[in-house]
Parts: structure tokens; sequence; C-alpha cells
């Protein structure tokens, strides 16, 4: 492995009790009818948010948080991918623009409103933290996110691992839709073969997107994926990735390090 690509929320990012609740109030705003409630923090709606993120895994972007909330508000239960993807697409396509335009407007209103109590709504995962500081010379390490730029970087800089990512290998939402685009990006800008990255998502379809590139692809175990899918990244071979022996799952070769940073 020459080059480290990680995605960010669910991966480096704890992101999901911000990601819920800045869903919720852009689905509420644009469906003032919803018998969904409002609230200001998830632990307020615990039942809520266990349902939100069990079904975080099936999507890619924000308006898939809409598609979420949507089944959650509508009842109806989205058990795996191809039940989401048959939901997604009874759903209205200039809606789901309008949701995706909005939690990016609340997210920024909520940062500068109130922005420590925007940033301890998404903690690191230390262990992860620990292992890209200790391996920072021996891959070159990136990015590759949907989230917007201006909050991985606020992120980064209060996770203390700033100086790791140069601009130019932190790659967000804005680089392409899917993951293909941000690893084409890559390989291009730093000259590394496919062969020799490894990618680490918590997103299966991510990997799936990307598999047949080339790179090494590997699933975040920890976050919100759960046995389902952990068992169907195993079916398709991926590489899966555990917070305690994170660095020998990763590394399992010593002395395979890069000599040339």
């Amino acid at each position: 492995m020459k080059l480290l690509a990680l995605d960010f929320d669910g991966v480096i990012s704890e992101s999901a009790r911000e990601a819920f609740v800045v869903a919720l109030q852009s689905y509420r705003e644009l469906r003032p009818d919803s018998g969904l409630p409002g609230v200001t923090r998830a632990s307020k709606a615990p039942e809520l948010y266990a349902s939100f993120v069990d079904r975080m895994p099936l999507g890619n972007r924000a308006e898939d948080f809409a598609v979420v909330l949507a089944a959650l508000d509508a009842g109806v239960p989205l058990p795996d991918q191809p039940a989401y993807d048959a939901f997604f697409a009874t759903l209205d396509v200039g809606e789901l623009a309008a949701f995706h335009a909005r939690f990016y407007e609340v997210r920024l209103a909520w940062a500068a409103r109130d922005p420590e109590g925007w940033l301890s709504e998404m903690r690191p995962y230390p262990e992860i933290l620990s292992v890209l500081r200790r391996r920072s010379r021996d891959v070159i390490l990136a990015i590759a996110t949907a989230k917007d730029r201006a909050s991985v970087d606020r992120l980064l800089e209060r996770y203390g691992i700033a100086d790791l990512f140069p601009p130019e290998r932190v790659l967000d939402k804005e680089t392409g839709r899917n993951k293909r685009a941000h690893l084409q990006a890559l390989a291009s800008s730093t000259g590394v073969a496919m062969v020799d990255i490894t990618f680490v998502d918590d997103k299966l379809n991510h990997l799936a997107s990307v598999a047949s590139l080339g790179v090494r692809c590997a699933l975040a175990s920890w976050g919100y994926n759960g046995e389902r899918e952990v068992r169907e990244a195993r079916t398709q071979g991926h590489l899966v990735l555990h917070l305690e022996g994170l660095e020998a799952e990763l590394f399992p070769h010593p002395g395979a390090a890069r000599t040339d940073v």
C-alpha cells in the first residue's frame, strides 16, 4: 500500500448525531405535516435516532437522509439495499434536491450560531487518529468524502490531524457524486497506481462502486455498520477492519513502508 484513502463520516468522525439533527430539521421544514418529532439533540429521540442510524449505511449523500426519514415517517421498512433503492425511486427528485440544499444551509447555520455545540456532536474515533499519526510517514494519506469541505477542515483541526492531510488530498462532495471520481482524482494527482491504494469506507455501496478500479477495499466495521454490512462485505471479498487491531489489519507487513516521504 502506497496511498491510504479514508472516508470521513463513520470512519474518522462519529458524526451520526449531528447528521440526524440537521437532517430532521431540514426534513420537517420541507414537510411541515410530518409526524416525526423536532429535536435539537439525538438523545431526545433515541428510538428514532437508532432507526435512522440502522438505515444510514444504505445511502450515499445528504439527500439519502431524506429517503431514510421519509421511510420512517411513512412506516416503510428498509431491510436491505434493494428495498432502499425501490423506495428511493418513488420519491420526487426535486424534493430530494431541495432537501440536499437545505441540509447544508441548516448545518452552516448551526455551526455559525453555536460552533462549540455543533463540534461537540462529532467526536473522533481516537484509535484511528493514533494509527494515522503513527503511520503518516509510511503512506500517503488522503480523504475521500461526501461531506462539505468547510466542515471537514474544521473537524480535522479539532481532531489535531489537519497537518496529515494537505489541501490537495482532501476531496469533498464537490469532487463527484461517487467515490470512483475521488479515487481516480487521487491516483492522477499522486501518480499512485490503483493497486497500491487502500480505500476505507463505512458504506458498502461506496466500496462496490470502486472495487473494479483495482483498489484494496476495506469496510470500517465501527461507526454505523452492523452484522448485515459485515457479512455482505466479506461476501464481496472486502477487508473488514476493526478499531481493535486496526493497525495490524491495515499494515500486515511491518517492513513494507514508504521511503520516499
